[in-house]
């Protein structure tokens, strides 16, 4: 079955080159756009476009960690250099030293050794043509364990989701049923306060039965349920398509709101009004999980 995917999500994974074993760790959580951070060795940052490469593939929304790690030496591919020059001036000034103060012990390579720059070490770069083939097998595995959570939690949302539209539409329905008896209980207010300031005097009953009509029209309903439902259906159908829909789901919550609030203000009656309190909590909620979705 098809449905949406969570933008909450973690996986972990590894390859192995012999003597070091590389792996990644994917994390993301909700963002309104993609956005992916990469955290690598310093010798490694030339990997960064390749590794931004295979994430977005994945990922259309959500604030994505991506991060390097090493079991093993970082610097197998680095070389010592020996300065030659800089060491034969250093054991000439020991020399000259040894001479002038009359020291028995000459120098010694240790000593020599331990000079400051005697001995350097040289980061060369590894071929990274021959190692992304490793590391590109432990992104998948990281990214696979990272989609099968994804569709783990958009299958729950899912399923929480359409509970509470079930919900929604059911406090749809008794708003619906409740909207023929409040035009009735407002015309026959209308024809009480109408009776009661004039009393005395004669009223035309096509004049009166102008303005119940006219009442009735202006706490007419029957569009906004129209659109309430048809919002319903989007909503449903969105949740069974296997693409990120997160945003379109958002959009529709604020047309929910929309629409609720145009039905309490035409309205105005309490009980009605205490069914719009309860949609409007509904959709809060439903929000808050839309937000979840990619």
């Amino acid at each position: 079955m098809n449905q949406p995917l969570s933008m909450t999500c973690f996986g972990r994974g590894e390859a192995t080159d012999g003597e070091r074993t590389w792996g990644f760790e994917v994390k993301s959580v909700n963002h309104r756009y993609c956005d992916i951070s990469v955290r690598l060795p310093r010798l490694y940052a030339a990997l960064e476009e390749r590794i931004r490469k295979e994430v977005a593939a994945v990922f259309s929304r959500g604030h994505v960690d991506v991060t390097l790690f090493c079991r093993g030496s970082l610097s197998s591919a680095n070389r010592l250099e020996l300065n030659q020059s800089l060491a034969g001036q250093y054991h000439a000034i020991f020399e000259q030293l040894q001479r002038q103060f009359g020291y028995a012990d000459p120098p010694n390579l240790a000593l020599l050794a331990s000079m400051k720059d005697v001995i350097s070490e040289i980061e060369e770069a590894e071929d990274f043509d021959q190692l992304w083939p490793i590391l590109q097998r432990a992104l998948q595995a990281a990214l696979q364990e990272a989609m099968a959570m994804r569709q783990r939690e958009g299958g729950a949302l899912k399923e929480d989701l359409l509970a509470r539209l079930n919900g929604f539409r059911s406090v749809v329905g008794r708003i619906k049923e409740a909207a023929p008896e409040v035009v009735v209980k407002k015309a026959a207010q209308l024809r009480e306060r109408v009776d009661n300031l004039l009393a005395d005097v004669q009223i035309e009953e096509a004049r009166l039965a102008q303005e119940i009509a006219f009442l009735a029209d202006k706490v007419d309903i029957s569009e906004e349920l129209v659109r309430l439902e048809s919002h319903m259906q989007q909503f449903e159908h969105f949740l069974n398509l296997s693409e990120p829909v997160g945003r379109r789901l958002d959009f529709l919550m604020q047309e929910f709101l929309r629409e609720i609030n145009t039905m309490a203000s035409k309205i105005a009656d309490p009980a009605v009004t205490h069914l719009t309190v309860e949609l409007k909590n509904e959709v809060e909620k439903m929000r808050e999980q839309v937000q979840n979705l990619e």
